[in-house]
């Protein structure tokens, strides 16, 4: 009987509990939600940029962000010695809180033009805007799609391009327009030229070959020079051509991969941003050499389109330098 009183009891604190701190609770909640609603987001910028290497370039870019109240996040930096060039990426935050790239663009000049630099200041709250070419094999697409849906890709994806008919239903399940625009050898250049339009009329920060099985033209890729990325397998230049899956099955391989690069008027020998390998062995059929292959594929282009997003890949004449 006494511990019937007591549970009782007990229940009757708790309820008395529960029915007084909610109030106090919502007193603090509601202060920290007012304190937070009125604090500035404060805009954050990257700048990249490369150089003639010489004394002084990391102390000039961090003294001017100082004196711009700026605060850097984080940076990193790469001096070629082969070369004597200097690359630099700074990711920052304005401590004024007043979001005017122009201002500050203007403001940096002056420092560029004393160190000869090649460089862009991006707000980083812009999500760059890309599109996407493909032909007939998919998975590179759904790949770069899905993680756009699920906001692990932090960009805009206004349209997709494709010679052929096959995806416009996951383009549309995507709500991205998609533009069937065929190509032959009779219409190239007006195809061709028509991308271009998309391009414009969409203010495209990067093209992406996802499998987009058609030759660009050196003045396609010129117009677009270090704004597009291909992807492929990795064993060119041994296995050009057709089904390079089952030639690599042929000659007995025991790596397979793919690459990212950027795309120039000279076939699959643009500067490279990413590669990967997989390892297998004699016991694979080609089918299950490409489905292997093709993951590879997914995540090294991902990689890489990610790395571009994030203002992470620079270009260093034939090469790259990427800031992971």
């Amino acid at each position: 009987m006494r511990a019937t009183h007591v549970a009782a009891a007990c229940c009757s604190c708790f309820s008395a509990a529960v029915l007084v701190f909610p109030d106090t609770f919502r007193s603090h909640i509601d202060k920290k939600i007012s304190v937070s609603s009125i604090a500035p987001v404060l805009p954050e910028y990257i700048l990249t940029l490369s150089c003639p290497d010489r004394r002084g370039i990391v102390h000039a870019v961090s003294g001017f962000l100082a004196e711009h109240a700026c605060n850097i996040l984080d940076s990193a930096q790469y001096g070629d010695t082969q070369t004597n060039l200097f690359f630099m990426r700074v990711h920052f935050v304005d401590e004024h809180a007043q979001r005017d790239t122009q201002k500050l663009t203007d403001d940096f000049r002056p420092l560029a033009e004393r160190f000869a630099m090649d460089w862009h200041l991006h707000d980083a709250s812009v999500k760059p805007r890309l599109l996407i070419l493909v032909s007939k094999i998919g998975h590179c697409l759904n790949d770069l799609l899905y993680r756009y849906r699920s906001g692990v890709l932090p960009v805009e994806i206004p349209a997709i391009v494709s010679n052929h008919t096959d995806f416009y239903q996951l383009a549309a399940s995507h709500n991205i327009p998609f533009h069937h625009l065929a190509v032959d050898a009779s219409n190239k250049a007006q195809q061709e030229a028509r991308v271009m339009e998309i391009i414009e009329a969409q203010k495209i920060d990067l093209v992406i070959l996802a499998r987009y099985m058609q030759i660009l033209s050196p003045e396609f890729c010129g117009k677009l020079n270090g704004r597009i990325i291909n992807i492929h397998h990795s064993f060119l230049p041994s296995f050009k051509g057709a089904k390079p899956y089952t030639q690599a099955h042929d000659r007995g391989v025991k790596l397979i991969g793919a690459t990212a690069h950027f795309v120039t008027a000279d076939l699959d020998e643009g500067p490279i941003i990413e590669q990967d390998v997989e390892r297998v062995n004699h016991s694979l059929t080609p089918d299950e050499l490409a489905a292997i292959g093709h993951d590879v594929e997914n995540v090294v282009l991902a990689r890489a389109v990610n790395w571009y997003v994030q203002r992470r890949v620079l270009l260093n004449g034939h090469k790259t330098v990427v800031f992971r």
